[in-house]
């Protein structure tokens, strides 16, 4: 094993533990850690955040990002961005606790996102937040290039009780909607991601392949891998990571870091 990924144990117990999976058995050759943020100190110093009504609540268990609390109203989404923008190869890994009892709405983790690069949405979207004080779902699918991946997450129009779901897309705004954006392999009723507990979570993007490890830090036996191949769609190479609370949905993330893996 190498000695930089020796120096991080996380790292370390995913390639013991799930050696049989492909992103496990990449050769790396080292690994540097390109942003932490604990979640206890001010989000505002490495986060924006979109929507009127989102909030954000630093404590000594983490960052809580909070979205408001009227069903159907989209002035309640709630998305936090990272201000530092990331390339290539990378690992996402924080601590996840959901604090809501919603059963319907996502959480999603976007990464390496950018606008569509036109003159109204330029690449970097720091340049358009305004357009997203309102955070609707469309104006993210239509004119970003990105990442997303749908975890804790329930059906909007149903309470559906159990029936969670982990799923990946990817946005493409050169054609309209979501049609088109799923990269096959949903994960249906997995039965993690309970209120208030915590679950270590990491995202491995390496070339074509992208890894979700998620781990109960309470009880450690359990553990999922979900894993897709991204190969049939246009590549997402750099940018922003984000943090999606549809309304009615709060969750809390502590110890976040971004790892750049080669």
């Amino acid at each position: 094993m190498m000695s930089k990924l020796n120096s991080h144990p996380v790292l370390l117990t995913v390639f013991l533990l799930n050696s049989f999976f492909a992103i496990s058995q990449v050769p790396w050759s080292k690994t540097s850690l390109l942003f932490s943020d604990p979640g206890t100190v001010n989000w505002q110093i490495n986060w924006m955040l979109d929507g009127q009504r989102a909030k954000v609540i630093n404590s000594n268990e983490g960052m809580e990002l909070v979205a408001g609390n009227e069903f159907g109203n989209d002035t309640c989404h709630a998305v936090l961005w990272t201000k530092q923008s990331f390339s290539g190869n990378i690992c996402i890994e924080y601590d996840y606790t959901r604090t809501d009892t919603a059963t319907r709405c996502v959480n999603i983790l976007y990464f390496h996102a950018t606008g569509k690069g036109d003159k109204e949405y330029p690449a970097d979207i720091s340049l358009w937040n305004d357009q997203r004080r309102v955070p609707h779902m469309r104006t993210y699918f239509n004119n970003m290039h990105t990442y997303h991946i749908s975890y804790a997450a329930f059906a909007a129009k149903e309470f559906s009780g159990n029936n969670d779901y982990v799923r990946f897309r990817r946005y493409n705004p050169s054609r309209e909607g979501l049609d088109g954006t799923d990269v096959p392999g949903d994960y249906n009723k997995t039965g993690l991601f309970r209120t208030n507990i915590t679950y270590h979570i990491q995202v491995f993007r390496f070339n074509n392949c992208v890894e979700m490890h998620v781990q109960n830090k309470h009880n450690p036996r359990e553990k999922r891998v979900f894993k897709w191949d991204v190969a049939m769609f246009p590549p997402c190479n750099s940018g922003r990571i984000g943090l999606r609370q549809m309304y009615t949905r709060s969750a809390r993330y502590k110890n976040f870091k971004v790892w750049r893996i080669e």
